[in-house]
């Protein structure tokens, strides 16, 4: 599956990707396309066969804080928004951990790892615990010795050990306030945010987590679970060349691969975000250089002599992004002069030897001539290998291409000039939108 990884009219941000039995779980918020507002009072959840990583399924409404879909609300103490739920399995049984907006956090319990989960209780302290009570985007750690523990907090970084029989009782006296450095004295691309997601790979524990640089999924090390963390780098920046907003996700590995969850903007907001994986390499000193954005997802290449949705470009650049028209259509939108919308990265394969392949573009017309510039590699120096010109109309259109072979990055450059013609300076018009595009031999 590419990116993004579940099928494109689902909005879920804040991806918590846990490997469970013989098949990965992916828990997070839950956007509504377009919204002037983060998440709703629904949690859902979605999975995939660990062989299998292109068909995920979804499993319906696991938590709920406003009543729908025929099930009863599952928090008596509040109606308001869900946000970043994590979910951990102790003793046969899986906990969810969820973050509710302005409210005491919950805890639920499932014989099943993708629920529905019913309400264990919020929780319990008779001692001093972070972040008012309300447990903001909490990560929650499993170690090996059975003791278990929570991290969270916005805008200051906190951890407290949970009861490991209760799962909702926070042991007294285990509170650890700024878990990571958060003072003025930090750098603003470390200091911690929100977005805490834990992990043990080896001996070393990570804290994954939103930075200052809110675009960005940062991580510290510690050799324990109490810290004390030490900032090591930045993982992904969902802002390079792209709609920028907040980042929030977690590292998994499936099959021996280690991936990087994440999420995307569209629609023109911050609050309409879909998930996406990269792949990721923990090096043997434990660091994990920084991956750049791309369309594979899973996959190893796109084909591209199958037909490529417009909206999974991994590059958007001079003001142009994805929006959703219904649930059947989605384009990349706002196309101006200039703009750039890119693709990484389609293998076309090693043995052709033609004169040249066909390139077709579906987009949906404004009224404005104009053409796409086809580029490998480089949207600026890179091989430009045709020049497709666009009608003013809803279309397909095509035109010949160079010979093309092996791997690349692929860029389309949008441009308002058309031969015998020039642009008026104030001439800031939307060009077109783009659909989709194939290659044909």
């Amino acid at each position: 599956m590419p990116n993004p990884i579940l099928p494109l009219w689902e909005y879920i941000p804040d991806g918590e990707p846990r490997v469970f039995g013989d098949r990965v779980y992916l828990y997070g918020s839950h956007d509504r396309v377009g919204h002037h507002e983060f998440c709703d009072g629904k949690l859902k959840v979605w999975s995939a066969p660990l062989d299998d990583l292109d068909h995920w399924v979804c499993h319906g409404d696991s938590f709920r804080t406003r009543g729908g879909n025929d099930r009863e609300a599952d928090v008596p103490w509040t109606d308001h928004d869900l946000y970043a739920p994590d979910v951990v399995e102790k003793d046969g049984k899986y906990y969810l951990f969820a973050y509710i907006v302005g409210a005491k956090g919950a805890v639920g319990v499932s014989d099943h790892p993708e629920g529905p989960f019913r309400l264990l209780s919020n929780y319990r302290y008779t001692d001093e615990v972070g972040d008012d009570g309300i447990f903001n985007d909490a990560g929650v750690l499993v170690d090996g010795d059975g003791r278990v523990y929570v991290y969270y907090g916005y805008e200051g970084s906190f951890m407290s050990e949970l009861d490991g029989h209760t799962m909702c009782d926070v042991v007294p006296g285990t509170l650890i306030r700024h878990l990571m450095p958060d003072g003025e004295d930090t750098p603003w691309d470390q200091r911690f945010f929100e977005a805490s997601s834990p992990r043990k790979v080896g001996d070393t524990y990570y804290l994954i987590y939103s930075p200052r640089h809110g675009s960005r999924l940062a991580y510290a090390t510690a050799s324990s679970p109490r810290g004390p963390f030490t900032y090591r780098g930045y993982i992904i920046d969902n802002g390079v060349d792209y709609p920028a907003g907040n980042d929030h996700g977690s590292i998994a590995n499936i099959n021996g691969q280690w991936y990087v969850f994440y999420h995307r903007m569209t629609n023109g907001t911050i609050m309409s975000r879909r998930a996406c994986v990269e792949k990721i390499t923990i090096l043997p000193d434990g660091t994990i250089p920084p991956v750049e954005m791309t369309s594979l997802g899973f996959q190893e290449a796109l084909d591209p002599y199958e037909i490529t949705p417009g909206e999974i470009a991994c590059v958007l650049k001079g003001g142009c992004f994805v929006t959703e028209k219904d649930a059947f259509t989605r384009v990349v939108t706002d196309v101006k002069d200039g703009c750039v919308m890119g693709y990484k990265y389609f293998d076309f394969g090693d043995d052709f030897t033609g004169d040249g392949l066909v390139f077709a573009v579906r987009t949906r017309g404004t009224g404005v001539r104009c053409s796409l510039h086809v580029l490998l590699d480089d949207p600026e120096t890179g091989r430009e290998i045709g020049v497709c010109p666009i009608g003013a109309g809803d279309g397909v259109y095509r035109v010949k291409t160079a010979p093309v072979s092996g791997r690349h990055a692929l860029y389309l450059v949008a441009r308002h000039h058309i031969e015998g013609w020039t642009k008026p300076a104030f001439d800031t018009r939307s060009l077109m939108e783009l659909d989709s595009f194939v290659f044909m031999k």
